[in-house]
């Protein structure tokens, strides 16, 4: 029997195909035009096709794609420079993705424990977090369904419940192997899970009583996304370890993993590497997302928007029966229902709109920072009567 497509089925993908994009959005291949509120998740974050993201791969494109890690790379460096002086820390590692810069985070823990004289290091992690889909990180990861059928999982993990700085503090009355605590600033495939204030200061003290690693995973919250360049800049908290990639790269794929003080150096020569992190093109493409968030002081932009939306989906919907909680912090914003709504990315789609749906009952908006008020608008009101709509039908 013929098949239809030659790709593995790993997506449920919807029935439609993008042609192009620019700004907010989207064409597909018939024509068609949707507003994105989803950007890729949290990757486009000045929208589709920005000129001067565009305009620097196309010159790097024409000059050097890629050497090698053996040599240096000029843009490579000024690009880490950058980062840490944004996020106060000391060295960066580039990766291809988010996944793969968590994976040199727990190798970096695993080695800072094994320096320290410790056997079977282990990483404290979070329940509904999500950290990638490599063997170490979907063991990481706090979902069954990602890491059903994948058996024998990593070892080296104590997993505790989010938001529970208590069930961290037993972990260490009662495990003297951990080295790091793992956790993302607020959950994103969890259901945009914001943390109670002081979370992450707690963190830190416990970890620094204890000579542990706080590593955070902004891959998603990072790079404006929140309304502050890095999600842990909301309570004031550096951690040892931080991973970003998304919206870094616009669309490039590049993840980077940055440390300081003592975690910065632990990761000598020989201990981790990667053929394609931090060439020439990625690193172009970073350093105008970079360039274009400082300029536009796109981390106030994202809290403006945020608020904006955040406020029209109150108004529209605090008296719908079956919402929930309206929750966001910045360009990170969820609609909890009270029924599992995944139907509403296919309806979403017929309306001209493109919406996540997450944690099975979570409409999950991740819009560009590049949205003018009237698209905000747009987003807020296109939302709103689309969940008024269904939770009407589902009745």
């Amino acid at each position: 029997m013929a098949q239809d497509s030659y790709l593995m089925h790993t997506y449920g993908r919807l029935p439609v195909a993008m042609a192009r994009g620019e700004g907010a959005w989207l064409w597909d291949t018939d024509g068609n035009k949707y507003l994105d509120a989803m950007t890729g998740i949290a990757v486009c974050s000045l929208g589709h096709a920005h000129p001067t993201v565009s305009q620097a791969i196309c010159d790097q494109a024409g000059t050097l794609m890629h050497t090698s890690n053996w040599y240096q790379i000029p843009r490579q460096e000024a690009l880490a420079e950058r980062l840490c002086k944004l996020a106060g820390m000391d060295a960066v590692f580039f990766s291809n993705s988010g996944a793969e810069a968590n994976e040199a985070a727990i190798k970096l823990a695993r080695l800072f424990g094994h320096n320290k004289g410790i056997d079977l290091p282990s990483i404290v992690v979070t329940e509904h977090s999500f950290h990638g889909r490599t063997m170490a990180t979907l063991t990481a990861t706090g979902s069954r369904k990602v890491q059903a059928g994948f058996e024998p999982l990593v070892q080296g993990f104590n997993r505790v419940p989010y938001n529970d700085l208590e069930a961290v503090r037993q972990v260490a009355a009662n495990n003297s192997n951990v080295v790091a605590v793992m956790v993302e600033p607020i959950l994103g495939e969890g259901g945009v899970v914001i943390p109670d204030d002081g979370y992450l200061k707690g963190l830190r003290e416990i970890c620094d009583e204890n000579g542990w690693l706080l590593m955070l995973d902004e891959i998603q919250t990072g790079m404006c996304r929140t309304g502050k360049w890095f999600a842990s800049q909301h309570e004031g908290v550096v951690p040892d370890v931080m991973t970003l990639a998304k919206a870094l790269g616009n669309g490039m794929p590049i993840g980077a993993c940055l440390a300081r003080g003592t975690a910065a150096e632990t990761l000598g020569a020989g201990k981790h590497g990667s053929t394609f992190g931090g060439n020439p093109l990625a690193c172009a493409a970073a350093s105008a997302v970079v360039d274009t968030m400082e300029s536009g002081s796109l981390d106030k932009r994202a809290a403006q928007l945020g608020k904006r939306i955040l406020e029209g989906l109150t108004s529209s919907l605090n008296t719908t029966e079956g919402v929930r909680e309206i929750r966001g912090k910045g360009l990170m914003i969820a609609v909890e229902l009270d029924r599992d709504c995944g139907d509403l990315m296919a309806l979403a789609l017929k309306k001209n709109l493109l919406i996540n749906v997450t944690a099975g009952n979570v409409v999950r908006l991740l819009p560009p920072m590049i949205l003018s008020d009237d698209e905000a608008g747009q987003i807020a009101t296109g939302v709103a009567d689309l969940i008024i709509d269904f939770m009407a039908t589902a009745q």
